[in-house]
């Protein structure tokens, strides 16, 4: 198990994670970053789409988790549940050995070049609830995404972005997150209609 303390940065805590256990499940993680579990289950849920190549179907089962967890940040829970086939779900190795690495080094950039900011809102419950909200509609941007398309990339990666300002307690890095975000999901839409157009005048 990790130990934790206020003096420890989450990139550390990760980090120290990948190298213990040999065994990564997402039911582990939850167990190991407990009330943290909501935002890390949606970056490493959206780890895989917000690649910029192409991931296919196999996505899609981590949208799964990502989606469950910020569905339940709506809620107000304050434990993460997952079902027992996700929980015993192994994060395999392009997760465990190519994903998180590269995020754990990201994300301690981002902890040595932004300062905490807006620890009050990101204590109150309701905030917490509404980035729920705009979490479950990046996931489902993501989700409903054409597949091979590469428009799954940046609602995906709005979505790691605004959960590490949640870790980080960054409001800087929250609006960055909800810009990028946003703009994939208006990419999306816009294509989407344009796409539309073209087959109906087509057919």
């Amino acid at each position: 198990m990790v130990t934790t303390s206020g003096d420890v940065r989450f990139s550390d805590e990760l980090e120290q994670w990948l190298e213990s256990d040999p065994q990564k499940t997402f039911g582990e993680m939850i167990d190991v970053f407990e009330e943290r579990g909501f935002a890390v289950a949606v970056v490493l849920g959206l780890s895989v789409p917000a690649l910029p190549l192409p991931t296919g179907g196999v996505s899609h089962a981590f949208e799964v988790i990502a989606l469950v967890a910020a569905v339940q940040m709506v809620l107000g829970r304050t434990t993460l549940w997952l079902p027992r086939r996700l929980r015993e779900r192994e994060l395999g190795d392009v997760l465990a050995c190519k994903v998180l690495p590269f995020l754990v080094r990201r994300v301690r950039w981002l902890e040595e070049h932004t300062r905490p900011r807006g620890a009050v809102l990101f204590g109150n419950p309701w905030f917490m609830r509404l980035l729920g909200v705009v979490l479950v509609a990046l996931t489902i941007a993501t989700a409903v995404a054409p597949p091979f398309s590469g428009l799954d990339t940046l609602p995906a990666l709005g979505g790691v972005v605004v959960a590490l300002a949640i870790l980080i307690e960054s409001l800087v890095l929250l609006v960055a997150g909800l810009l990028i975000g946003t703009g994939g999901v208006v990419l999306i839409v816009t294509l989407g209609a344009a796409l539309a157009r073209l087959l109906r005048d087509v057919f």
